[in-house]
C-alpha cells in the first residue's frame, strides 16, 4: 500500500508556486488547515487565488495571507470578519467573487464529478448573474454556473491513515470532502494520524485515492471567532 506520509506542513506545501490556485477548507475558523496556512506564510508566495468559504478574521486563517498580501483574488461565500479583507477589497487590491454558499459548494462539487457547468436559481437578477446566461426552465428562470478547480486543496481532518483516508469530525468537515475531488493535489493535515487499515471504511469521508500527501498536524488552537460568555 502506498504510504503518502510526509514530514511536516512545509514538506506538505513544497510545489505550491505564485500564482497557483489553492482550495482551503474550513467554515468560518472551523475545520482550517492551520498548519499548512503557517507554512504558506512562511514560504511567501503570492499571487495566489484562493477559494475558501470565508477568508478568516484579521489575525487568524487565511486573514494573515491577506496581511501579507499573499492573496490576489478569494473566491468565497461570507467574509464579514475580517477588516483587512474590506480593506482591500474597497482599495481595489484584492479581486472578489462572492457567492451564495450552496452556489460555492455545488461549484466545486461540478468540479470534482467533472461536470462543467449547471443551473441554479439562486442569484438571478442580482449582481451574482452579472455576465453569466440566464436561461429558462418550466417558467422559472436559471443562472449558469461553471465548476471550480484547483491546483492544490488543503483540508483538515480529524483522523487520517497512512494511505489518506480522512475522517472529519462533526460540521468542521465542512467544504473539505468536494475539495478533495476538485484538485490537481490534494494534502491534508489530521490531528491524528494512524496506519492504513486502522479505519473502519464505513467511517471515512474521503478514500485515500484523492488524497496526495498527508501529516500529523500539531498545535491546533480551534480559537471561537465570537465567544459570548453568560454574565450569571
Amino acid at each position: 500500500m502506498i504510504n503518502k506520509v510526509v514530514a511536516s506542513a512545509d514538506a506538505a506545501i513544497a510545489g505550491i508556486e505564485d500564482g497557483a490556485v489553492l482550495m482551503l477548507g474550513g467554515f468560518g475558523l472551523c475545520g482550517i488547515p492551520e498548519n499548512c496556512i503557517a507554512a504558506l506564510l512562511r514560504k511567501g508566495v503570492k499571487n495566489l487565488t484562493c477559494i475558501s468559504n470565508n477568508a478568516g478574521v484579521d489575525d487568524y486563517g487565511i486573514g494573515l495571507m491577506l496581511q501579507k498580501g499573499q492573496v490576489k483574488k478569494m473566491i468565497a461565500s461570507y467574509v464579514g470578519e475580517n477588516k483587512e479583507f474590506e480593506r482591500q477589497l474597497l482599495s481595489g487590491e484584492l479581486e472578489v467573487e462572492l457567492l451564495p454558499q450552496g452556489t460555492l459548494a455545488e461549484r466545486i462539487r461540478a468540479g470534482g464529478a467533472g461536470i462543467p457547468a449547471f443551473f441554479t436559481p439562486a442569484g438571478v437578477g442580482t449582481e451574482v448573474a452579472e455576465g453569466k446566461e440566464v436561461r429558462a426552465f418550466h417558467g422559472k428562470e436559471y443562472l449558469m454556473e461553471s465548476w471550480l478547480k484547483a491546483d492544490y486543496a488543503i483540508v483538515k481532518a480529524w483522523k487520517g491513515d497512512t494511505a489518506g483516508n480522512l475522517i472529519f469530525r462533526g460540521t468542521a468537515r465542512n467544504f473539505s470532502p468536494m475539495m478533495a475531488t476538485a484538485a490537481k493535489i490534494t494534502i491534508a493535515e489530521v490531528e491524528e494520524l494512524v496506519p492504513a487499515g486502522t479505519l473502519d471504511p464505513n467511517e471515512i469521508h474521503t478514500p485515500g485515492i484523492y488524497v496526495k500527501r498527508i501529516f500529523q498536524g500539531s498545535g491546533y488552537e480551534k480559537r471561537i471567532e465570537q465567544r459570548t460568555i453568560s454574565k450569571n
